[in-house]
């Protein structure tokens, strides 16, 4: 009997381009899994239009909620619950999710990040690369826990940095290796092929 497909919440703070993805190797056949719901962790992500869009179920706050992120992670995970979610994708996600998220799913809140962990932590990982002169950067998909970018690390995929590159050509190369590899480990967690 075959599994019912993976229920995914995935998290969004800007253009959505790695829910696009996911949703796209969802809608190919390529990944077990529904998006059940999108959060959102402002009202202006351009992401939000695309969930709207294709009728997926949005839940949106505010910067101003985040004052209590604590009381913002009990009512995400109270929406997760109540769409049985299973795991939660965060992809481009710009707030560090509480102990009360990460407790209430533990080790089913995974990360995208853009760089290769333990460089370049934090929130401008293509820059700090491409600042520091790195020859070799990429991503790394990890589970989160309540170290900042310190979960387990599920997969990394090294992205060159040319020496011609600009800013925007090693970006274009990092999300274009983000869109492609995110949707295949999902895909294994799907089939329950990632232990931590």
């Amino acid at each position: 009997m075959a599994k019912d497909s993976m229920k995914l919440a995935v998290f969004i703070s800007g253009t959505g381009t790695n829910m696009v993805a996911i949703h796209n190797a969802i809608k190919d056949g390529a990944l077990d899994a529904t998006i059940e719901l999108i959060v959102s962790s402002n009202d202006y992500a351009k992401g939000i239009d695309y969930a709207r869009n294709e009728g997926l179920d949005l839940l949106v706050f505010t910067p101003a909620d985040y004052d209590d992120p604590e009381a913002v992670d009990a009512r995400i995970v109270e929406a997760l619950e109540e769409h049985d979610i299973e795991y939660v994708a965060m992809a481009g996600y710009m707030r560090k999710v509480t102990p009360v998220l990460l407790d209430a799913f533990p080790n089913r809140v995974v990360n995208l990040h853009p760089a290769l962990l333990p460089k370049h932590r934090g929130a401008h990982a293509i820059q700090d690369a491409f600042e520091a002169g790195d020859e070799v950067t990429g991503i790394t998909i990890h589970f989160a826990n309540e170290e900042y970018d310190k979960g387990p690390i599920i997969f990394q995929h090294e992205v060159p940095v040319l020496p011609d590159d600009t800013i925007d050509d090693l970006e274009t190369r990092i999300h274009a290796a983000e869109h492609e590899y995110y949707p295949q480990v999902l895909q294994q967690i799907a089939r329950g092929e990632v232990q931590v």
